[in-house]
């Protein structure tokens, strides 16, 4: 029989070989990030997790240093997407003026929007030595880890996640959003809202290592950044630079290491 091009709304039909099969689709929707009344910034994501995805970008991008900066948040539906909508003590009132954002982020772009070369390369601290180490059989298992955590992926085949990663515990929390930079900040927020302490692991993720990616690690204060996919050039000097330790390539039982090697363990050996 031949495969039907009709679709409704939130379903796609796709076709065995031999019956149509619906699928569902990832809902995406504006998210209008509004600190004192005035908006910093839209991005387009999945409604899921919102109030984590606020807090986390809030966090990564620098407008709170912590939770418990947020004296009063609401997230506002309205007709064509949501309002996250902080309010905060007088004196962060400063940090609204540190990474302005002006356009509409779309998924596949982190740093659309931003009005300055200096926002978009901003300098990132160095993170201290040590810290937690992993396995490099946990390192090479993370992303299929990760999998189990995916249940909107399994709907719909069409977002990224971030898991995070505890020595010995294996993937702790995880979120998924269509946009990985989204996602990234989704578990970020997540992570604060629960009391974890981000140190205290490494972040996993089912995407490529972009700048982005790496800037929002390093500020969440992670050691360590595990990725299905390859990092950029640039995203791999900020790393070294920050003192990160990044692995990518994470699948099938292997993985390559590309800095800060001795936060991976094999046995009692280090990687080299």
């Amino acid at each position: 029989m031949l495969c039907s091009s009709q679709s409704l709304p939130g379903l796609s039909v796709q076709c065995d070989g031999q019956h149509p099969v619906l699928r569902s689709l990832p809902e995406e929707l504006p998210v209008a990030m509004v600190f004192e009344g005035s908006t910093q910034g839209v991005m387009m994501a999945t409604p899921q997790d919102i109030e984590d995805f606020a807090i986390g970008f809030a966090l990564s991008e620098g407008y709170i240093r912590h939770p418990g900066e947020i004296r009063e948040f609401e997230a506002a539906e309205h007709g064509g997407g949501i309002e996250a909508r902080f309010w905060l003590p007088p004196e962060r009132a400063a940090a609204l003026k540190a990474r302005r954002r002006a356009m509409m982020g779309p998924v596949g772009c982190g740093l659309c929007g931003v009005d300055s070369l200096d926002q978009a390369l901003r300098p990132l601290p160095v993170l201290p030595s040590g810290g937690p180490e992993f396995t490099a059989g946990e390192v090479s298992r993370a992303a299929d880890d990760l999998r189990s955590h995916q249940p909107l992926h399994d709907q719909t085949h069409a977002t990224h996640a971030a898991g995070f990663l505890q020595p010995g515990q294996g993937i702790v929390l995880a979120r998924e959003d269509v946009g990985r930079h989204n996602a990234l900040d989704k578990l970020i927020g997540a992570l604060a809202r629960a009391g974890t302490d981000p140190a205290s692991g490494a972040f996993v993720l089912t995407s490529r290592v972009s700048v982005e990616m790496v800037q929002k690690t390093v500020m969440a204060g992670v050691r360590s950044l595990i990725a299905v996919s390859a990092p950029t050039a640039h995203a791999l000097r900020l790393a070294q630079g920050a003192n990160l330790t990044l692995a990518a390539f994470a699948r099938g039982g292997g993985f390559d290491l590309y800095s800060c090697p001795e936060r991976i363990t094999y046995g009692e050996k280090h990687v080299a």
